[in-house]
């Protein structure tokens, strides 16, 4: 009773130990896990959501992924359940023949936190494998001259299983003459020999039959057997002896097949057949990588040689004379390491995309960094090429971390290629490398800039209602919707009206148009501010200063100042007639209208004195044209000659006891009505126009109207004298005339 309370109490101290263990391999980011080989796809290994305080909902949210080191995945994460499966069936054998422990390495990789998690699972030997020789029959020859208590080693027997389940044993049986030994070897291996226990007697039995059988420690055991002939010899008293027990040999990894790589030799004292030695190798397995010539002993290389796969090699070689007897000796092969691997990069997280004010520090790719070379030669540098935002840290083991070193900016750099290099410490030194591609998102960090500092423009009065004014143009080095820009009109009044009833601003191209026809008298310029936004949230905005000047027109009726009134009315001689009358600005279109011919053939008389108009002193220049008017019974119209001509007459007839009217009323087609029965009356019409040399954008065209007014006759025949000055200006290309009113006045001379 008490010793199984001591066997239970170390198993209650082993089990604390274990959970202390597995605690504390946890608290340092690492799970060691245990599972049976030759499991199915999908067999439970251990439960990591729970070893590691992870939530299931956590697992898939945070992207978690398991990394093996090899080429083949043997594990995978269950998304539901957060446990470690296999993702295939696991051979123990297969993959750690001569390892005696056989542990798979992977790790878990929290992409959400960046957190990486080292998890060890050793595969553990189930006993599935039966303990076997290399041939079921062996041959042996033995002299009978041998004397009792000599020993000849057998064949092992290969049992891949390890620990308990390995070969533990071996048994001979089926005749008297020998007995069975089992030494160990170097490596703990068991050696069995066959012993002559009685002396042999050709002549009694020139053969012997033994079963040697082979048990491995399995429950149950499993148990392999092989035959053994042992054929009778006649004397041969000298065996094989080699010059060296054992042979040492420095091989470098890559030295070329075919090549020796050391040459055993031995030596028989007996003559003939019994003196003639033949070399081999025992050991199946080296037979695949090295050759043993069974005449020289030289050995000589059968493939490559990776000191990555395998650092050191012991054969066993055997020297057998025609006789049968041998001797044995050992090959240690050791293999030297050269800078023949280059370093490894792997990306296991990495970001595509960052902001461009992403703080300094930021992770943005985790690498795993390997060499497989030794020494020197697997010593990895690390580095980053070029003059980039960004710098490497170590994180632990041969992990590093891309950390952004300093702020970014995406309108000098919108995207990176950041080459990470990795160099051994080998002499070349062997290097490789890995582009990591990052775009940087933009943010609205960037106000929109007016293409001037200020803008001005001028605008002639008299515009047309929604007249383009001048366009105004700002960037944003942002990109996408920050960088796109919107326009506003500033706040401000006018005269005591919102300057948005003067002008308005399209908000999509910046142009400034005007919204009403424009005076110069009223307004003579338009100081404004432009705001320019763009789309950010929140946005950003800058503005500029716009001057509009209104160019002045000549859109305002001069004062005649000359010729006065009063000499107008002393105008006339003899018994000549005369009147002046001032046409007023309310007076409606007059009877008689002149206008230019169509070939434009004008004669111009200058005169030699100026008139003054509002302080301007303007050019008089005149114009005289000769009209001539019919009288059309028909039609009673008067009609303009297209061509110039001298003063006709008009029908006239004896003057009445008061004057009567020398032409008619305006007709509806804007002609004169003319008295068809009057006598005819010479009558000459001479038109006055002031062109001001200002006004160079406009024409000046003659254009006298007659208002209706009567102009009377005494009945004689004569010449009538109307005198007509008008300031009157045309828009080139078109448009209606500006008439102002002036004075009028008329003389009637004898002929």
């Amino acid at each position: 009773m008490c010793a199984a309370g001591r066997r239970w109490g170390r198993r209650q101290r082993a089990l604390l130990w274990a959970v202390l263990l597995a605690a504390w391999e946890a608290a340092w980011g690492q799970l060691r896990y245990s599972v049976p080989e030759e499991m199915p796809k999908g067999s439970f290994v251990g439960d990591v959501a729970k070893d590691l305080g992870l939530q299931l909902l956590e697992l898939s949210n945070r992207g978690v992924r398991i990394v093996s080191q090899g080429r083949t995945q043997y594990f995978t994460l269950h998304g539901k359940t957060g446990h470690l499966v296999t993702a295939e069936r696991i051979d123990r054998e297969q993959l750690c023949e001569r390892v005696q422990q056989c542990v798979l390495r992977c790790e878990l990789i929290v992409e959400g936190q960046m957190q990486i998690y080292r998890i060890e699972v050793e595969i553990t030997d189930i006993n599935d494998n039966t303990p076997s020789f290399k041939e079921s029959d062996i041959e042996e020859t033995i002299s009978e001259t041998t004397s009792p208590g000599s020993r000849f080693p057998l064949a092992r027997a290969h049992d891949p299983d390890s620990g308990r389940n390995s070969l533990k044993s071996y048994e001979l049986s089926g005749d008297e003459h020998f007995s069975l030994a089992v030494q160990a070897g170097p490596g703990g291996d068991q050696r069995p020999e066959l012993v002559l226990a009685k002396a042999l007697d050709r002549e009694e039995a020139a053969f012997h039959e033994l079963v040697l059988r082979a048990s491995d420690g399995g429950d149950p055991a499993r148990t392999g057997t092989a035959r053994i002939r042992v054929t009778v010899l006649d004397a041969n008293d000298n065996a094989p002896v080699f010059s060296q027990a054992e042979y040492t040999v420095r091989v470098p990894e890559d030295v070329p097949v075919g090549s020796t790589l050391v040459t055993v030799t031995a030596t028989d004292t007996d003559d003939g057949l019994n003196g003639k030695i033949k070399y081999s190798l025992k050991k199946e397995a080296d037979t695949a990588i090295f050759h043993l010539d069974a005449e020289t002993g030289a050995i000589t290389l059968l493939r490559s040689l990776d000191f990555e796969e395998g650092d050191s090699y012991e054969l066993e070689v055997q020297a057998r004379d025609g006789g049968g007897l041998f001797d044995t000796a050992k090959v240690a092969a050791t293999v030297t390491d050269i800078n023949d691997n280059v370093p490894e990069i792997s990306v296991r997280s990495a970001l595509s995309e960052i902001s461009e004010d992403t703080p300094s520090g930021t992770v943005v790719a985790l690498l795993h960094v390997q060499d497989r070379d030794t020494g020197p030669n697997g010593a990895v540098r690390c580095s980053l090429d070029g003059n980039v935002p960004f710098r490497l840290e170590k994180s632990f083991n041969d992990y590093y971390r891309v950390v952004t070193a300093r702020e970014l900016d995406r309108e000098q750099v919108s995207e990176y290629n950041v080459t990470v290099r990795a160099a051994d410490g080998g002499s070349p030194a062997l290097q490789s490398s890995a582009v990591l591609c990052l775009r940087v998102l933009d943010v609205n960090d960037n106000a929109p800039v007016f293409a001037e500092e200020r803008y001005s423009a001028r605008v002639a009065e008299n515009n047309a209602a929604g007249a383009l004014v001048l366009t105004v143009r700002a960037t944003d080095a942002d990109w996408g919707q920050n960088a796109r820009v919107r326009y506003r009109l500033g706040e401000g009044r006018v005269r005591g009206a919102p300057l948005s009833s003067y002008v308005s601003v399209q908000a999509e191209t910046g142009a400034l148009y005007a919204l009403r026809s424009l005076d110069y008298e009223q307004v003579r310029e338009l100081r404004l501010w432009v705001l320019a936004e763009d789309g950010g949230a929140p946005a950003l905005s800058s503005n500029v200063s716009v001057e509009v000047q209104i160019v002045d027109e000549n859109d305002n009726a001069p004062q005649v100042l000359y010729p006065a009134p009063a000499a107008a009315l002393g105008s006339g001689s003899g018994g000549a007639w005369s009147g002046v009358e001032l046409a007023p600005r309310w007076s409606e279109p007059g009877a008689l209208v002149l206008l230019p011919p169509a070939s434009g053939a004008l004669r111009g008389v200058p005169v030699s004195h100026f008139v003054g108009i509002d302080g301007v002193r303007a050019f008089l220049q005149s114009y005289s044209h000769d009209v001539s008017l019919t009288a059309d019974s028909r039609k009673s119209q008067l009609r303009l000659s297209a061509s110039a001509s001298c003063c006709d007459t008009l029908p006239a007839r004896p003057l009445p006891d008061e004057p009567a009217p020398l032409l008619g009323d305006e007709d509806t087609a804007g002609g004169i009505a003319v008295d068809a029965a009057a006598p005819s009356v010479s009558f000459c019409v001479q038109i006055v126009c002031a062109a001001l040399p200002f006004t160079s954008s406009l024409s000046c065209i003659p254009l006298v109207r007659v208002l209706r007014r009567k102009i009377c006759r005494d009945g004689r025949q004569g010449t009538v004298h109307v005198y007509a000055v008008f300031w009157c200006f045309l828009l080139r290309g078109g448009g209606r005339g500006l008439h102002v009113p002036a004075w009028i006045w008329w003389s009637r001379s004898k002929k």
